[in-house]
Formats: structure tokens, sequence, C-alpha cells
């Protein structure tokens, strides 16, 4: 009898342990089936995706031919150092995400996620022309950087319209600027923004140095200059 309760035990405790071992396989693989990456070898319609923008863009040179290979791995690397991101050559989320790319995933949605509507863009262009007009095309993007980078900061409202109209956030809006209609390089600045482009490294403040008032701003390091403009993050 004692031999038995013995030998029950032992068995127990060996299906219990493989049920361990089995829920600890399962949760590796799914966290690897749900983990977004493409890198060399990886081939399809995202990496012909990735291709395309970076060649709009000039970082990528080669064949838009869907296939990961060492061409397209130094692009992403060139465009993730630029756009302040581990330069792995690894296109994972947080690079598609600044390329522009949406790929589902069985994660939660992040802040700032789809927020690319016509109004979006028109609502962004008139910030941009308002803020400003008259800087060189790339400081008019890194505006619309700036703004999309708060829309996905947590220190900030996690919307374009709620970044603009916060209160005392731009003087476009201040002075009514932000009513003008825009042109059509702020435009296009709007739309390159929100297809990922971020020439400011993730800045969440920018100011014109020779008119900023506000002694705090000057606490923030400055990463990037581009025309009369400063950019920054802390």
């Amino acid at each position: 009898m004692r031999t038995k309760k013995i030998i029950l035990v032992i068995v127990t405790f060996i299906m219990v342990l493989n049920l361990s071992y089995a829920f600890w396989i399962y949760n590796v693989t799914a966290k690897a089936v749900n983990t977004i990456s493409y890198t060399w070898g990886s081939e399809g319609d995202v990496v012909r995706q990735i291709q395309q923008k970076l060649k709009q863009w000039g970082y990528y040179n080669g064949n838009v031919d869907g296939k990961y290979g060492y061409q397209t791995w130094e692009a992403v690397k060139s465009f993730q150092s630029k756009n302040g991101l581990k330069a792995d050559g690894i296109a994972g989320k947080q690079t598609l995400e600044k390329i522009g790319i949406q790929v589902k995933d069985s994660s939660q949605k992040q802040r700032g996620d789809n927020v690319s509507s016509s109004k979006d863009v028109r609502l962004m262009a008139a910030a941009i022309h308002g803020e400003g007009r008259g800087e060189p095309y790339e400081g008019q993007v890194a505006i619309g950087a700036v703004i999309l980078n708060r829309v996905r900061h947590s220190s900030f409202p996690n919307t374009i319209a709620g970044v603009i109209y916060q209160p005392g956030a731009f003087d476009a809006v201040a002075d009514g600027q932000i009513n003008l209609e825009p042109g059509d390089s702020a435009l296009k600045a709007a739309r390159d923004a929100l297809n990922g482009w971020d020439p400011t490294g993730g800045a969440i403040y920018y100011w014109n140095p020779a008119t900023a008032k506000s002694k705090w701003i000057w606490s923030v390091p400055i990463t990037k200059r581009i025309g009369k403009h400063v950019f920054g993050k802390k």
C-alpha cells in the first residue's frame, strides 16, 4: 500500500512538471509569434513598403522587390540612427511605426495609433503653416513630428487636436494663425510627418532662441537645430 502511494506521488509530480514545462513553452512561443519584426531574409509586402518609404526619403537605393537583404538592412539602420531608435537594422514595432507602417498584432494599441485621418492632416498642416511658415521644408516636417511625438507621450493629450489646442502650447493657436489656409508645403510636410519622417530624433519641444521668453524651456536639452528653431526632449 505504501509503495502504491509513493508511485502515485511520483507520477503526480512528473505530470505537474510536464504541464509546467508545456505552459512555459506555450508562453515563449506566444511571445515570439506576437513580436513583429522584419530583418535579413524576410520577404513580402511589408518589406516592400519599408523599401518604398525609405527609398522615397533617400535612405534606400536598391530595388523595391520585397526581399530584406543587405541594402535594406543598411537603409533601416540609417533611418533608425537618424530617428533616435536603436540602430540594429531590424524593423520591429517601433521602427515600423516611425516609418509609418501599421502591422496588426495581438498586442494592445499604443497611444497615437491611427491618427492620420484627412481632418488630422489638415489640422497639422494648419499648425505647421502657422508655426513654421518660411522655415526650410525639413523644419516644417520637424514641427509635425513634434506634434506626433507629443501625441505618443504620456505627458500630453493623446490626439492631434488635443496636442495642438492644449492651452499655451503653440503661438499659432494663441495669435489665430492656426486659422490661415495652409499651403502645399505645409500639407506635404504634415503627410511626411504622419508617414514617419522625424528629423528631430524624437523631440517633444521646439523654440526660437531669438524670441523665446520662457526660462524653463532652456532647461530642455537641445538635440537638433533646423532653420530658426531648436528641438529638444527631456
